[in-house]
């Protein structure tokens, strides 16, 4: 059994600079109904404006990765870590003991789209650390990649819980298939276009679980682009 999650749904703050849909309970956005799903804590999808972006803050005991659509993301953090991040490319941070970083549009004048991910680690009071990552469109087409896992895998990032990543990118009509095992259960989130999840409509923004052992079936419409959770 699918339960949804539409995209109209979320949590939205929009501060101007900023246009950030939450998934699941975030900042001012509370809903118990919604805190997470397993160790998956936080979707955020942000759009900042050029020039913009979030000063520098602190985290701590915390997988954060994110996954940028369109444009870059400009990163900083007190790990002596400076980066650009731009489509394709996923980033994974470990807050552990206690990190302070800073996000930025890279550009002045585009707006850069990327999802941010929050994912609680298996244990507490980790060595912080940084991985990024690129893949390509081609890499995603029409088959499920994985891109972060617990033990970094298949040249994937390396994430401190029991959690496979997969992400793909679906030309119109392709499929991919994913098996949630017993004991799994499974987040569909869709990052741009259409797809249909076991025949169920599904478009940018939305989201789906499962905790049922069976088969997910995608189909493609738009080059829809797709990450798939699949967690302990």
């Amino acid at each position: 059994m699918l339960t949804l999650r539409k995209a109209e749904e979320r949590g939205h703050a929009n501060h101007g600079w900023l246009d950030s849909y939450h998934s699941f309970s975030f900042a001012n956005y509370y809903d118990p109904a919604h805190m997470g799903f397993r160790s998956l804590r936080v979707i955020n999808q942000d759009r900042v404006r050029g020039g913009m972006g979030f000063g520098t803050h602190p985290h701590r005991d915390m997988e954060i990765i994110s996954y940028v659509l369109e444009g870059a993301l400009e990163h900083k953090d007190s790990m002596g870590n400076g980066s650009i991040i731009a489509p394709g490319e996923v980033q994974r941070l470990t807050a552990g003991t206690g990190i302070t970083h800073s996000e930025f549009n890279h550009s002045k004048t585009e707006q850069v789209h990327f999802l941010q991910i929050w994912i609680l680690p298996d244990r507490q009071n980790l060595q912080p650390s940084y991985e990024q990552k690129n893949f390509t469109v081609e890499q995603k087409r029409d088959r499920l990649l994985l891109i972060a896992s617990n033990d970094g895998r298949n040249g994937s990032v390396t994430v401190n819980q029991d959690l496979n990543l997969y992400a793909t990118v679906l030309s119109n009509g392709a499929e991919v298939t994913h098996t949630v095992k017993p004991g799994r259960h499974a987040w569909v989130q869709v990052a741009r276009g259409e797809a249909l999840l076991n025949g169920q409509p599904m478009k940018a923004g939305d989201g789906a679980a499962t905790s049922q052992p069976g088969e997910l079936q995608l189909i493609g419409k738009d080059d829809a682009e797709v990450l798939i959770f699949d967690l302990a």
